[in-house]
């Protein structure tokens, strides 16, 4: 998945919590069995349920391959960044 240059800069920036925060704007929920830095998220329920497994480190920022990689597993793209307001 290739964002824009604008895309990009907005994003490198963004930390764990504003990740954490956007999935939750986005209606993900934290797993109650996951604990520690290793967090588990789900949405949806059946067969459209989706599990995405995020390294969390408060205030750290994310390397541009494990970014681009967390955004291709969540399924964002720029609209749906912008949607959550995790880019403008």
């Amino acid at each position: 998945m290739a964002f824009a240059p604008n895309v990009w800069s907005q994003l490198k920036g963004k930390t764990a919590d504003d990740l954490v925060d956007a999935l939750g704007r986005d209606g993900w929920v934290m797993d109650p069995e996951s604990s520690g830095a290793i967090r588990v998220y789900i949405k949806g329920v059946g067969q459209s349920r989706k599990r995405i497994t995020i390294h969390y480190h408060p205030r750290k920022t994310y390397g541009p391959n494990l970014l681009k990689a967390l955004l291709a597993d969540i399924g964002w793209d720029e609209k749906d960044m912008k949607r959550i307001r995790l880019i403008k």
